[in-house]
C-alpha cells in the first residue's frame, strides 16, 4: 500500500482551514493545518510535505512573500496559491515566485482536490517527458537533465518550479518546433482556466534569464509571433 499524500494547508480563516482539513483528510490524504506563513516556513524544514495550499492574504508575511523565499532557497515544493478570483495581479505575481497552480476564491472543497491531484501528477511526471530523450540536454551553458529534474547554468545548480519544468521540458521536447502557447498552458496547468495566456510568457521570461546570457535577445528560447515559443538547439543554424 502506497504512503499518502502529506499536504500543509496555511489559512488564515479559522473555519475555512478546518474545512479544508477535514475533507482532504477524508480523501485519503494527511493534512497539516496552519495560520501563518511563519508557521509553514518553520515546519516546512523539519518536515517537507509533498503539496502546499498556500493563502496570498496572511498576517505577517504574505503567502506570496513566502512562495518566493521557498524557492531562493531552493525549495522546489509543488505550491497551489488561494486568491482572490478578481486579483489577477496575485495569479501573475504567484507565477514569477514560482508558484505551480492558482484557485480563485470562492471554490469547492472538491475544486481544491482536484487541482492537488492534477499539480502532483505533473511533479510526479511532468508532460513532455515520456517523449524526450533522457539524455541530458547541453546548449550554451546550461545542462537541463531531465531525469533529475534539474538545470545546471555555469556549474550552479537552477531551481525550477514545476510550471518551469514542465515549460522547458515540452520546449526541449520539440526542438526547431513551434509550440503554442495554448499547448504550454495546457501541459503545465491542464485544470486552471483561472491562469492567462500571458502567464505562459511570464514562465518563459524566468526561464530566459536562467538559460541565456542575453535574456533580451534569446538565442535558444525563441518567440514565434502570434503563436507561440520554439527552442532552437544550439547545433541549429
Amino acid at each position: 500500500m502506497s504512503k499518502p499524500y502529506h499536504l500543509y494547508v496555511v489559512e488564515d480563516d479559522n473555519p475555512l482551514r478546518t474545512m479544508l482539513c477535514d475533507y482532504l483528510e477524508k480523501q485519503g490524504l494527511v493534512v497539516t493545518g496552519m495560520a501563518t506563513a511563519e508557521d509553514l516556513l518553520r515546519r516546512i524544514h523539519r518536515l517537507r510535505p509533498d503539496l502546499v495550499v498556500l493563502d496570498v492574504s496572511l498576517p505577517g508575511m504574505s503567502g506570496l512573500q513566502a512562495c518566493q523565499k521557498l524557492r531562493s532557497e531552493g525549495d522546489r515544493v509543488p505550491i497551489i496559491i488561494l486568491t482572490a478570483r478578481s486579483e489577477e495581479i496575485d495569479r501573475v505575481l504567484g507565477l514569477e515566485m514560482g508558484a505551480d497552480d492558482f484557485l480563485g476564491k470562492p471554490f469547492s472543497a472538491r475544486e481544491l482536490l482536484a487541482r492537488v491531484h492534477a499539480v502532483l501528477r505533473r511533479a510526479i511526471v511532468p508532460p513532455g517527458l515520456s517523449q524526450m530523450n533522457q539524455a541530458p540536454v547541453k546548449f550554451g551553458g546550461s545542462v537541463f537533465d531531465v531525469s533529475a529534474r534539474c538545470l545546471f547554468r555555469n556549474g550552479a545548480t537552477r531551481v525550477l518550479s514545476t510550471v518551469e519544468f514542465s515549460v522547458l521540458a515540452e520546449l526541449v521536447a520539440n526542438p526547431g518546433v513551434a509550440v503554442s502557447r495554448e499547448r504550454l498552458l495546457a501541459v503545465s496547468h491542464s485544470r486552471s482556466e483561472s491562469l492567462l495566456l500571458r502567464a505562459i510568457d511570464v514562465t518563459v521570461m524566468r526561464l530566459r534569464k536562467l538559460v541565456e546570457s542575453d535574456p533580451g535577445t534569446p538565442r535558444f528560447i525563441q518567440t514565434v509571433r502570434g503563436h507561440g515559443y520554439m527552442f532552437v538547439p544550439e547545433t541549429s543554424r
